[in-house]
């Protein structure tokens, strides 16, 4: 059977039916967390998520629960929990370093003190894609919401976040409770490609595309457009590759994204203006 074949065979499997239909919602949203990753200079924030998720897979085989839930519950949590650290423009990353710190550390105490099989809780972490069921599905359908609706909503607000925060916070912007909302979608949105392409290669949804896109976009909504843009052809391609060559689908999606990214960093710079500088210019008058 040539490739084509295989791939339209597989694609009448109702798990390859639902993994096309994950990555597709994944690339709708998470590539624009991406751009909040990078803009507020949190990088540390997926292995510190990765991390929660572990204590909130722990607790949910203890509870006899939802594990892939719990763990999106506990990095949303955690999201909302860590924000009030982060009152100076370094403390997110001091942040979320402290939170990796203790969530491993709590992690590891509850799978030891409960004597729940360690194996499995860290074989959730990997992900997989043809695992994916209704319940990631609706999730990940919300995230393709609310993530471009929020930046849509308070589009202004957020670019001047991401720019520069003491000027945001000069300019009337609420920064605390914007922070809170940004780092609880951050966490969430992580915890749910967990179950995609596992926590390690969780940066094939999320970051790559937006880096790509900085290279690329003159503003921050072109940025956000090309980071969708880019996620969804990426992620589609990947997976579609993954199925006619019977490969892993996680490292295929890493590596696609991972070479756009390359080539987008090789592009020569235009002289353009950066959308940072436009962010801090002031809004037009309404007279």
């Amino acid at each position: 059977m040539n490739a084509l074949g295989q791939i339209g065979a597989l694609l009448q499997l109702v798990p390859v039916q639902r993994a096309g239909a994950g990555l597709l919602l994944a690339s709708l949203g998470l590539p624009l967390v991406g751009v909040v990753i990078v803009g507020l200079d949190i990088m540390p924030v997926r292995f510190a998520m990765m991390h929660v998720a572990l204590l909130g897979i722990a607790v949910g085989i203890i509870l006899g629960q939802d594990p892939a839930l719990c763990a999106i519950t506990a990095c949303a949590l955690a999201g909302a929990g860590v924000a009030p650290l982060a009152r100076t423009p370094d403390g997110l990353s001091g942040a979320m370093g402290l939170l990796m710190s203790l969530a491993i550390a709590a992690a590891l105490l509850v799978l030891s003190v409960s004597g729940v099989n360690a194996n499995g809780a860290f074989g959730l972490l990997w992900g997989s894609i043809l695992a994916v069921r209704p319940a990631d599905l609706a999730v990940l359908g919300v995230l393709a919401v609310a993530v471009p609706a929020l930046l849509l909503w308070r589009r202004r607000e957020l670019a001047l976040l991401l720019h520069d925060r003491e000027l945001a916070i000069c300019s009337g912007v609420r920064v605390q409770w914007m922070t809170v909302a940004l780092l609880v979608l951050v966490a969430v949105a992580v915890g749910a490609a967990i179950r995609l392409t596992g926590a390690l290669l969780v940066d094939a949804l999320t970051l790559l595309p937006a880096l790509a896109a900085r290279r690329l976009g003159r503003s921050l909504g072109s940025i956000a457009a090309w980071a969708v843009g880019i996620g969804v052809v990426v992620n589609l391609a990947g997976f579609l590759i993954s199925l006619a060559w019977d490969l892993p689908p996680g490292p295929v999606l890493v590596l696609a994204a991972g070479a756009v990214a390359l080539a987008a960093h090789l592009i020569p710079e235009r002289r353009i203006t950066p959308w940072r500088a436009t962010a801090s210019l002031p809004a037009p008058s309404s007279h």
